[in-house]
């Protein structure tokens, strides 16, 4: 009933958006939002070769997209259409978000997994360090392999936003509500949060997720941050005040086009049914990779992940079995309320 009544709103706001729009209007417009998309052709592997060495398709077993945030604080964008005369360059950027995103065969459920960043694992071609610098390394390509490598799961498709691609949606749908546990101050930014429900806008939701110091989990908290803003933007996503609204719904898809960078086989089509499926994630949809705690490596502090628990919650994904799993482990991560 809840999916019901969450593709029916969402059939009554596309038929706001372009119930006036007639034949050649619509067709011009969804060609006006395709074009704002940019596509990177070699993100997945594409060679016979390299075919070989990935997890092969398991055809009626959901769907999995990589998807990936960064946040180089510089002014020029770095996904999306700031980005298209250097979509990666070696060493540019490293990525703060490492998300897998898993919808279901029958579209009727959806998982979040985050990756910490600074997970210590095997990078093909490259040995042991943290996953992030996959990316800083290979870009998209090698972030994939290393992936694929780690948890066995075959990425079907990759996308990626920069933070202020993100803050650019959140103000697009009037700002998210996300509820804090207890006061805490940002030492960093010398920004308070205190305890209760707070309204967010978009610059104000990107000093949320950035805060990392003086979170008691350091940034595993920081996570769930990320994770709450997700479902609080899926929320307002769904709310009739959004729906209802043409100039909203056409301001936070064109928000989306903008600034997310996807692989040259996400067609506008695939993209727009995948934000639908993920929309109005349930709070046991999150979770994060399990891990066995934290060390050093060298100078660098890093994330050991938890080997058999690991490869159980992979499974659970390659099985579709990932709400199963939630259920029979309580692995979800709580993000109704955070720290």
């Amino acid at each position: 009933m809840r999916r019901f009544r969450r593709l029916l709103w969402i059939s009554l706001a596309s038929l706001v958006v372009l119930g006036g729009l007639g034949t050649g209007g619509l067709f011009i417009y969804q060609a006006s939002l395709d074009s704002d998309i940019v596509r990177l052709p070699a993100a997945l592997p594409t060679s016979k070769e390299e075919e070989k060495q990935r997890p092969q398709p398991k055809p009626g077993f959901g769907e999995t997209w990589l998807l990936v945030g960064t946040d180089r604080r510089a002014d020029d964008a770095t996904t999306g259409d700031g980005a298209k005369a250097a979509l990666w360059q070696p060493g540019s950027q490293r990525t703060d978000t490492i998300m897998l995103a898993h919808v279901s065969e029958d579209r009727r459920h959806a998982a979040i997994v985050s990756i910490p960043r600074d997970s210590w694992v095997n990078i093909p071609g490259r040995g042991r360090a943290k996953i992030n610098a996959a990316f800083s390394w290979g870009g998209p390509a090698l972030l994939i392999k290393t992936v694929e490598s780690l948890t066995g799961i075959r990425i079907d498709h990759y996308a990626a936003i920069d933070f202020k691609g993100f803050a650019t949606a959140v103000d697009a749908v009037d700002g998210v509500d996300v509820e804090v546990a207890k006061t805490v101050r940002d030492t960093s930014s010398g920004v308070t949060w205190t305890a209760g429900r707070h309204h967010l806008n978009g610059e104000q939701a990107l000093q949320f997720v950035r805060q990392r110091y003086n979170l008691p989990g350091g940034d595993f908290d920081r996570i769930k941050r990320q994770q709450a803003l997700l479902k609080g933007l899926s929320d307002r996503v769904l709310s009739a005040g959004t729906l209802a609204n043409p100039v909203k719904v056409d301001g936070l898809l064109r928000a989306i086009t903008k600034s997310v960078t996807v692989d040259d086989r996400v067609t506008m089509a695939l993209l727009r049914s995948r934000l639908i499926d993920l929309a109005g994630l349930e709070a046991s949809g999150f979770l994060t990779m399990p891990t066995r705690g934290t060390g050093t490596e060298g100078q660098q502090s890093v994330v050991y992940l938890d080997d058999r628990k690991t490869r159980a919650l992979c499974e659970a994904i390659r099985n579709d079995r990932v709400r199963e799993y939630v259920k029979r482990t309580g692995q979800a991560n709580s993000v109704d309320t955070v720290r």
